[in-house]
Order: structure tokens, then C-alpha cells, then sequence
């Protein structure tokens, strides 16, 4: 006979009211109660310092590394050739040819070498000469852009110069003032060697941001730097700009397969020119990410001790709940709630706290700097003249994965614990 079957019981939340209710009751403190309060307190606060400064602190180093990316590759290009040996005499030739590669924007002659820098009102610094053609100069938006005094329109002939703020503050000279570049390769006469000396006059001060460029670049027309440094009719370089210079090395082999029937040349990209410097940022960033994650490990087990102790102040109230019929499931729940709400919240509040110190770091640095009247970041060692912070949505959310994770992963054994609690010998020891 066929027996009809009793109906299927709705299966429960996994976080039933009853769980929230009781977990919200836990997290409040009472009186006698404090003490675990202030822990679960300090849980949160440690979790939320912990994700705010991770996310800054990967920001900036973000910031840094596009920064500095963005003012070494509009000063230097993505790519140099030069000839194997000497001075490139058919440069414009090559030039065009570079120029008809897939991926290219610009190929520049430049005459490029060492000098050093006076000025008639004192002072002396090492730079570095560059001789370009004015049109050439005029693309470099870096440059273009950041004209803080004078024009560009005055840089043409053998008597114009180019130079930054930081090397004009040094040698205390202003636009229409004239500057002597001294070269270290001197000319051979009767009396020995004597060291090449030409003056020009200052048409324009460029300020790039990069306090390692405004102190020491300066800029010449191309025919003038050919005549001081003595390679007329020749370049020692071509400066050239692709489209992506994440793929230079593919533009980097179809420059060789294009010139490969002239004249033998050397193909340099910025990532073999700065291969140590942008590997340095990179093992830099990854080790802060390490130690700085150890914040959010520490401030997790504290969660750890908070819920421990949070489970001893409630044994008796444990053994009622699995007197009148809470299952060994429902007190698991009750203390992972309240474990992973310190972490969620504490979670929550650092990511807001990071993305708004991100958002105004630069005025946070300067007020703080106003108030210790020190420099807290100096350009002369980091190079910038300002701090950057550029938030990565990734790196956001694997930050507060991470987080809850943590928080989560640390309230499993104290909630064990209080699901394993005998109600009986609970009982007999109140």
C-alpha cells in the first residue's frame, strides 16, 4: 500500500534571525563586559589601519612608478639608436626609415653629451647637453607644456639654450641671462689640449616635475650642439617614440630587420636602461605588500583572542542556549558572525579611510609639512616634486579579500570552541 510521505521542511538561512540577533547582542558591550569590548574594539581598528595602509602605501608606490615611467620615457624616448661606432653621419636617412616601422611616432636626431654648467653670477654643476631640432623640441609635451618662464619660440640658431628651474635656482639665472657650457672633450692646439667654452643666452626655464631633469638637462638646437660638441653634419642618437612601450621590444626587432642593409647600429629600450631602476620599485613594492599584509595577519589574531576570550565570558549563556534547543550549528554561526562582522566592518572603514588619504595625499603632506616645518618628501631624493598615488581597483579588492578572509579564517576556531562546549559541565562550573 502506498504511504504518503510526510512533507519536506523548509531548509533554515544559514544566518537565521535568531543568529544575527544573539551575535548583534554579543558585539554590544554590557556592563562587566568592557574589557572584551575595548578588545573587539582595537581588533577593528588594528584590521582597519591595516587595509588603509596597505592600499596607500601600494598606491603611492603605483604613483611613483607611473610617475617616474611617464617623465624618464617624454624626456628619453622608448628607444635609442645609435651607431656601432662614432657618430651617426646619415642620420636623417635612418631617421625615415625608423619612422616607416609599424608602431612608431617620432624618430629624432639628438646630439647628446656631458658639459658643465656656469653661469657669470656663480656657481657650477655637472648636466647634460642636449641638441635638438626646435620642431622636435616643441612635440615633447613634457617640455612644451611646463615652460615656467620665457618661450620656445626663441630656440632656433647657435646662441639659444634651454634649461630647467631647478639648474636656473642653482646658477642664479633668469630667461635673457647667458650661461657657459664648458665640454670635457677639449679641442688639440699647439699650447695642448684646451677644454671647449661657449656661452648662450637662456630663452625659456622648463619645470618637469622630475627634480633629477630641472637640475641638470639643458637644450640646445641641433646645429649649435653639433658645433660645441664637434659633429657637424652627424648625430650620436636617435630618440625614438612608439604608440605602446610595454611592447617595445617588438618595435625594437623590426627597427633592426629595417635597417638591417645599412649602416650597423645598436638598438637601446628603456627597459634595458632602467632595468635595474624599475626592478628595484618593483622588489620594493612587493616586499612592502609582504610586510605591510603582516598588519592585517596581527590585527586578525587579536580577533583570535577577542572571540576566545569572548566565548569564556559567555559559557553560561552557551549552555542555556543548547539547554532550550539551539543546535551545535546555530553556536557556530552565532560567534563566526560575530567574529567576521569586526572583520567586515573594520574592513569597510579602512578601505573608505585609504581611497580618501589617497584622494587628497598630496594636501595631507603638505599640511602635515606645514605644521613640523620639515620636508617630508624631498624631490632631491625621490626625485619628484610631489607625491603621487594612483589606486588600483585590483589591488583594492584583493586587499579587502585578503582582509575578510583573515577575519573570517580567524573566528572558525573560536566558534569551534563554543560549539563543542558541554552545557552540562558549563553549568556545574558557574
Amino acid at each position: 500500500m502506498r504511504q504518503d510521505r510526510a512533507p519536506r521542511a523548509s531548509r533554515p538561512a544559514m544566518f537565521g534571525p535568531f543568529e544575527r540577533s544573539v551575535a548583534a547582542r554579543y558585539l554590544s558591550a554590557r556592563t562587566g563586559e568592557r574589557f572584551v569590548s575595548f578588545n573587539a574594539w582595537f581588533s577593528l581598528i588594528g584590521i582597519a589601519l591595516g587595509v588603509a595602509t596597505l592600499i596607500i602605501v601600494m598606491s603611492v608606490m603605483n604613483g611613483f612608478r607611473q610617475e617616474l615611467l611617464g617623465r624618464i620615457l617624454g624626456l628619453n624616448g622608448h628607444l635609442g639608436v645609435f651607431a656601432a661606432e662614432g657618430a651617426m653621419r646619415d642620420f636623417d636617412a635612418v631617421a625615415g626609415r625608423i619612422r616607416g616601422v609599424p608602431g612608431v611616432v617620432a624618430a629624432n636626431p639628438v646630439v647628446e653629451g656631458q658639459a658643465l654648467v656656469t653661469s657669470e653670477f656663480g656657481g657650477a654643476a655637472g648636466g647634460l647637453a642636449r641638441g635638438i631640432r626646435p620642431d622636435d623640441l616643441r612635440a615633447k609635451r613634457i617640455i612644451a607644456d611646463n615652460i615656467r618662464a620665457g618661450d620656445l619660440g626663441a630656440f632656433r640658431g647657435e646662441d639659444a639654450i634651454v634649461i630647467g628651474t631647478g639648474l636656473a635656482q642653482r646658477m642664479r639665472v633668469m630667461v635673457g641671462d647667458r650661461i657657459t657650457l664648458v665640454s670635457p672633450q677639449g679641442r688639440t692646439t699647439v699650447m695642448g689640449t684646451v677644454p671647449r667654452v661657449r656661452s648662450y643666452e637662456v630663452v625659456a626655464l622648463f619645470n618637469t616635475g622630475m627634480h633629477e631633469y630641472d637640475s641638470s638637462f639643458v637644450y640646445l638646437p641641433l646645429e649649435a650642439a653639433q658645433l660645441f660638441f664637434q659633429v657637424p653634419g652627424a648625430a650620436t642618437q636617435i630618440e625614438v617614440f612608439v604608440q605602446d612601450p610595454d611592447r617595445v621590444r617588438e618595435v625594437q626587432r623590426a627597427i633592426l630587420r629595417a635597417l638591417a642593409d645599412g649602416p650597423r647600429v645598436r638598438v637601446v629600450s628603456w627597459q634595458e636602461a632602467n632595468n635595474a631602476f624599475f626592478q628595484a620599485v618593483q622588489v620594493e613594492r612587493n616586499v612592502m605588500f609582504i610586510i605591510l599584509s603582516l598588519i592585517i595577519l596581527v590585527a586578525a589574531f587579536n580577533i583570535v583572542t577577542t572571540q576566545v576570550m569572548l566565548v569564556k565570558d559567555k559559557r553560561k549563556d552557551i549552555a542555556v542556549l543548547r539547554t532550550v534547543g539551539a543546535t551545535q550549528g546555530a553556536v557556530m554561526r552565532v560567534f563566526l558572525m560575530t567574529g567576521a562582522a569586526i572583520g567586515v566592518i573594520g574592513t569597510v572603514a579602512g578601505v573608505a579611510l585609504g581611497l580618501v588619504f589617497c584622494a587628497y595625499i598630496e594636501n595631507i603632506r603638505q599640511f602635515l609639512q606645514w605644521v613640523l616645518g620639515t620636508v617630508i618628501f624631498d624631490p632631491t631624493v625621490y626625485f619628484l616634486s610631489r607625491l603621487p598615488a594612483i589606486t588600483d581597483p585590483g589591488e583594492v579588492a584583493q586587499v579587502t579579500a585578503m582582509s575578510l578572509t583573515l577575519s573570517l579564517l580567524a573566528s572558525v576556531y573560536p566558534a569551534w570552541r563554543a560549539a563543542r562546549l558541554d552545557p552540562v559541565e558549563a553549568l556545574r562550573s558557574e
